[in-house]
């Protein structure tokens, strides 16, 4: 008798653990806002894309440089960070991030399952979240292209061979095509139903995920492909939130810029009852707001053009009552140069910009609650322009120039706008 009292105080013991890791510790929207721990939760936190790979023991793979790197956010208080689950395709393409996870539908790469694997269990010791994307428009990671081609929609154009306008109307397809949709949600089932080797985890049940989120930058690529778009977004929020009761989930939009300019249609998808919150990316140099060469003195352009584009967005939460983050932002280094040593006069400006808009008016109701800049590059060495296998890897995917809008760890400058922003935004939900 007294051993079966004491096997079942050990099992209520057991059970009551797991019903706090899988009802209070899990990052949720309460009115509007994020709360964790009970407590409202602002933050700033970074686009960390390389995570999952960093993880792993295989090509690419690091993790004594993983550890470190973690712990200097940490440090920092950075514990928010944004994670792609993994690259598509084939190996060997220049400008596509590698090694990939998924090598064709339904065939994945295991030691990049072991890489995510390891980045949860760790950042789950540092009681650090992540934001994990499980597709992307772009042709970077694969995404749409790849789901396209294994659809027999034919090869998907290169941007750095045939241009953005020809890979932009390959992938204008993607909203309609049913078949690159199942091969996509194939996927979503096979990642979100996992179990965390070295935890015994389920992901499902694991805090150190703050939320899943559809894709990077989903669009539609045509006014016309919009109400398909947005068939398929509620669709796909609809069966992550089937399999997954426990976490947020997102769409990863860069905002109306994403949804052809269509602010009615940003307002439907993020309305969806399965989105708990609202996404959206900001590029001044992308978007033609700063020039190359005057980045610094078009910094306060800069800065009035993303307040404007910002408070469009928030009117749109504050009718929906949902929390926007703005979830990849960046600005050049001064001259529009890569090498480290370079200053980032206007990057540092431009930062503090916007965090001082994060929390903004948080006790009557502000309803930005967060943002990730792009994207961390820590104690990386470039060592070409253009990333090669072999290179560390940076905030800057495999397309872009390496170290151009990538926070080092010895960019004391930019570090220390972080840093004095992370510290407001503790106070806040205090």
């Amino acid at each position: 008798m007294k051993n079966l009292l004491a096997f079942l105080a050990m099992f209520i013991t057991l059970t009551s653990c797991h019903e706090k890791t899988t009802n209070d510790s899990f990052i949720k929207v309460s009115e509007g806002h994020f709360v964790r721990d009970g407590k409202p939760y602002y933050y700033v936190g970074t686009n960390f894309w390389y995570g999952a790979i960093l993880g792993s023991e295989g090509q690419g793979g690091d993790r004594d440089r993983l550890c470190r790197e973690l712990d200097c956010m940490k440090e920092m208080g950075i514990d928010n960070l944004r994670i792609l689950v993994g690259s598509d395709g084939e190996r060997g393409v220049t400008t596509k991030v590698e090694p990939t996870l998924q090598e064709a539908p339904g065939v994945y790469n295991d030691t990049i399952l072991a890489g995510l694997d390891f980045l949860l269990q760790e950042m789950g010791k540092r009681q650090m979240v992540a934001v994990l994307y499980l597709n992307n428009s772009w042709e970077w990671s694969g995404g749409y292209g790849f789901y396209l081609e294994h659809a027999g929609a034919g090869k998907a154009p290169r941007p750095n061979e045939d241009g953005y306008e020809a890979y932009m109307n390959f992938v204008a397809q993607y909203a309609t095509n049913d078949k690159a949709h199942a091969l996509f949600n194939d996927y979503v089932r096979f990642i979100i139903g996992r179990t965390n080797r070295y935890t015994g985890v389920k992901y499902i049940d694991d805090p150190a995920i703050m939320s899943w989120q559809i894709g990077n930058e989903p669009r539609a690529f045509s006014k016309d492909a919009l109400p398909a778009f947005e068939k398929w977004l509620s669709e796909a929020s609809a069966l992550i939130r089937s399999l997954d009761p426990n976490h947020l989930i997102s769409i990863g939009s860069e905002g109306a810029w994403g949804c052809e300019g269509d602010y009615e249609c940003y307002e439907r998808i993020c309305s969806d009852p399965n989105v708990d919150y609202c996404n959206i990316h900001l590029w001044p140099y992308n978007w033609s707001w700063a020039r190359p060469d005057h980045l610094v003195e078009d910094l306060e352009v800069s800065c009035n053009n993303t307040k404007d584009y910002i408070d469009k967005h928030l009117a749109i939460c504050a009718r929906i009552k949902k929390p926007l983050v703005m979830e990849e932002f960046g600005y050049p280094r001064d001259g529009f140069k890569f090498a480290k040593d370079i200053t980032t006069e206007g990057r540092d400006g431009f930062y503090r910009y916007v965090f001082s808009l994060v929390g903004d008016n948080a006790e009557q109701g502000g309803f930005f609650a967060g943002c990730n800049f792009w994207g961390w590059g820590g104690f990386a060495e470039p060592k070409h322009e253009q990333w090669q296998v072999g290179d560390d890897y940076t905030g800057d995917p495999a397309q872009e120039a390496q170290g151009l809008n990538s926070v080092f760890a010895s960019d004391t400058s930019t570090l220390k706008v972080v840093k004095a922003e992370v510290d407001r935004m503790a106070k806040i939900g205090k």
